[in-house]
């Protein structure tokens, strides 16, 4: 499979995990979690989206997003979850889930279905982007300060850099409501996205 993001108008998987870390971008922005004035706006997906200026920020979302891509591109890589928690409690307060599913070839003998444009799966990103910056009409506002953890499940058979450590699963413990989002999907794969948060801010 080609490197590139984008071969013939298809995403390839590579191409997935840049998009889920500008996902996770926009969910950083969008909670408050860094100050506005460490993002710029770039046009991508027919949006005006906000992007990470900050350059620990952008090494440390670098610097993962290179690790999936050979979980990904190896078949290693399932889930990805970014868990909000409070910096006092370390309490996960918001709970942001991206299930990947490899799309498996047609079995012998049946039609093929049709190659899926760039256009419309751009449209489908975009819905999804839409939905995590309108997130803020829904979500408790977080009120405390808070860091976040990305949480990558992969295969046990997966081979792991020694920088990084197994993790519980950040549930939320209490009074967790959970949101389905909107999914997308290409030729080779599909993401659903689901976000789990704290009601009425108890602990």
């Amino acid at each position: 499979m080609s490197a590139a993001q984008t071969t013939k108008g298809r995403i390839t998987l590579r191409g997935s995990t840049q998009m889920v870390a500008e996902f996770f971008g926009s969910i950083l922005f969008q909670r408050g979690l860094y100050p506005p004035e460490d993002f710029k706006m770039i046009k991508k997906y027919g949006l005006n989206m906000l992007v990470s200026s900050d350059d620990a920020l952008k090494a440390y979302l670098k610097q993962i997003t290179l690790q999936l891509e050979n979980w990904l591109m190896a078949g290693k890589l399932s889930k990805l979850v970014m868990a909000i928690n409070s910096k006092e409690t370390r309490e996960t307060i918001e709970r942001w889930q991206f299930d990947i599913h490899i799309m498996n070839d047609p079995a012998p003998g049946d039609t093929p279905a049709a190659p899926k444009t760039e256009k419309a799966i751009h449209t489908e990103i975009a819905a999804i982007i839409r939905q995590i910056t309108a997130s803020v009409t829904f979500l408790p506002m977080l009120e405390e300060k808070c860091t976040f953890n990305i949480l990558v499940y992969a295969d046990t058979d997966a081979e792991v850099p020694t920088t990084w450590i197994d993790s519980d699963p950040h549930y939320i413990k209490k009074n967790a409501e959970q949101v389905k989002l909107r999914s997308f999907s290409t030729d080779v794969h599909k993401v659903d996205a689901l976000v789990a948060y704290r009601l009425d801010g108890e602990l």
